[in-house]
C-alpha cells in the first residue's frame, strides 16, 4: 500500500464543549432542534447539518456510537440535523448528498467511502455554497474546510506496539491485515504499525494484504490463505480494526490456535473487548467517539455562525496540494488491564460484552 505522509502543526488543543454519553439508537434520520441548548446562537440556529456515515458493516462504531451521539449532540445544539449511512454505497452517498443539498443543508460532513467520490460531493457542495468537513477520513483531493479525526499515525504506532508488547522478544512472524485500500486512515494506520514493528529486527513479515472495504468476510478468506500459504506458522497478526481481527481469530480458532496468536483490533467494540476478555485478542485502540463528535459539532457551529473553528493543526493533502485545518484526538491503546475503560466511558453497553461466558470474566475484569 503507499503512503501519503501526513504533517501536523499542532497549534493547540480543542475544547469539547459538550459533554456527550453513548445512547441507544439506529443511523437512521434524525431531526434536531427544540428542548436543547442554544449554545449556537440566532446565526447556529438558522444551520441545518448533513452528515453521512459509510456503512454498518466495516466497523460497528458507525450505527452504535457515532450515529447515536452526532444526533443527541447536534440535539443539544439545538442545530437541525439529518444523519444517513451510505450503506458502503458509493453511488448511495452521492444520491444522499445530493438529497440533503436539494433540501438545503448549509453544512455537510462525510465519511468518505473513497477520495475520489468524497472529492466529487465535497466538490458539488462547494458550488452550491455548502460548507464541508471531513469527518474521520481525509478525502484527498477534496475540498473541506476541516478535517475531524483521531491522530491515525498514532492508531497505527499503538497497534504496533500493543502486538510487540504480546510477542516479547522472541523471533516472531507477523501477517497484517490492513484496511481498504481507498481509505487514507488505513493508510496511515500502517505506516504507524510499521514504524513500530519493522525496528525491531527479532519480527519478520510473513505476508500482508489490504482488505477491500474492510469487508470481514474477505478479511477472513485472506488470512485463511496467508496462515495456509505460512503453513500455519504465524506467531502475530497486526489486524487493522476489531471486525478484521476476528476475522482473523475465527481462522486461528479453526485451527486451534486461537489464544496462542496476538491479534490487534481498533474501535473498542464489544466483541473486541468480548475477544481480549477471553484471551483471543491482544488489544484493540479506544477512539472515544463522543470526543470526535463533539469536535465535530463545535465546527460545524463555528461555520454556522462565520466564526473561525479551532483546530489543532493542520493536515497534509498531497493529492489536493493543501494544507487542511484539522482536530487531531488522541487514541487510547486498551488492554486486559484496562479493557473496562470504554464500558465505563458508557462508549460501550455492558450488556453487549457481558452476556453468557463473558459475565465472569466482565467480573474479574472490574467491569461494574
Amino acid at each position: 500500500m503507499v503512503g501519503r505522509k501526513r504533517h501536523v502543526a499542532l497549534a493547540g488543543v480543542v475544547g469539547v464543549t459538550l459533554a456527550l454519553t453513548a445512547c441507544g439508537g439506529d443511523n437512521s434520520t434524525s431531526g434536531g432542534g427544540g428542548g436543547g441548548s442554544t449554545a449556537g446562537g440566532d446565526a447556529a440556529s438558522k444551520a441545518k447539518i448533513g452528515v453521512i456515515l459509510p456503512d454498518t458493516k466495516s466497523s460497528a462504531r458507525w450505527a452504535n456510537a457515532d450515529a447515536p451521539q452526532l444526533e443527541k449532540a447536534f440535539k443539544e445544539a439545538g442545530v437541525p440535523a439529518t444523519i444517513s449511512n451510505a450503506e458502503g454505497d458509493v453511488s448511495r452517498m452521492q444520491t444522499i448528498a445530493d438529497q440533503m443539498i436539494t433540501e438545503g443543508v448549509t453544512i455537510l460532513a462525510i465519511v468518505n467511502l473513497d477520495s475520489r467520490s468524497g472529492a466529487a460531493i465535497e466538490s458539488k457542495a462547494k458550488k452550491a455554497g455548502v460548507a464541508t468537513i471531513d469527518y474521520d477520513r481525509l478525502t484527498l483531493g477534496g475540498s473541506a474546510d476541516y478535517y475531524v479525526s483521531f491522530d491515525n499515525t498514532k492508531v497505527g504506532e499503538l497497534q504496533g506496539q500493543g502486538l510487540a508488547d504480546c510477542l516479547g522478544d522472541k523471533a516472531a512472524s507477523i501477517a497484517y491485515l490492513n484496511g481498504s485500500p481507498t481509505d487514507n486512515n488505513a493508510t496511515l494506520f500502517s505506516q504507524g504499525a510499521h514504524k513500530v514493528l519493522d525496528a525491531k529486527t527479532n519480527y519478520k513479515k510473513v505476508a500482508e494484504q489490504a482488505v477491500p472495504k474492510w469487508d470481514n468476510q474477505q478479511a477472513a478468506t485472506i488470512f485463511e490463505q496467508m496462515y495456509t500459504q505460512a503453513g500455519g506458522k504465524i506467531d502475530g497478526v497486526l489486524a487493522a480494526n476489531d471486525g478484521l481481527g476476528n476475522a482473523a481469530i475465527s481462522i486461528l480458532r479453526k485451527n486451534g490456535a486461537a489464544g496462542k496468536v496476538p491479534v490487534t483490533g481498533q474501535d473498542a467494540t464489544a466483541q473486541g473487548l468480548q475477544n481480549i476478555l477471553d484471551g483471543s485478542q491482544c488489544m484493540t485502540v479506544y477512539k472515544p467517539a463522543q470526543q470526535e463528535v463533539g469536535a465535530l459539532v463545535d465546527l460545524a457551529l463555528a461555520l454556522a455562525k462565520g466564526e473561525k473553528g479551532k483546530t489543532t493543526g493542520t493536515v497534509r493533502d498531497d493529492t489536493g496540494k493543501r494544507d487542511v485545518p484539522s482536530v487531531l484526538l488522541t487514541p487510547i491503546s486498551i488492554t486486559e488491564k484496562n479493557v473496562k475503560t470504554p464500558v465505563d466511558d458508557g462508549a460501550v453497553n455492558k450488556a453487549d460484552v457481558c452476556t453468557g461466558k463473558y459475565a465472569a470474566l466482565c467480573t474479574k475484569a472490574g467491569i461494574a
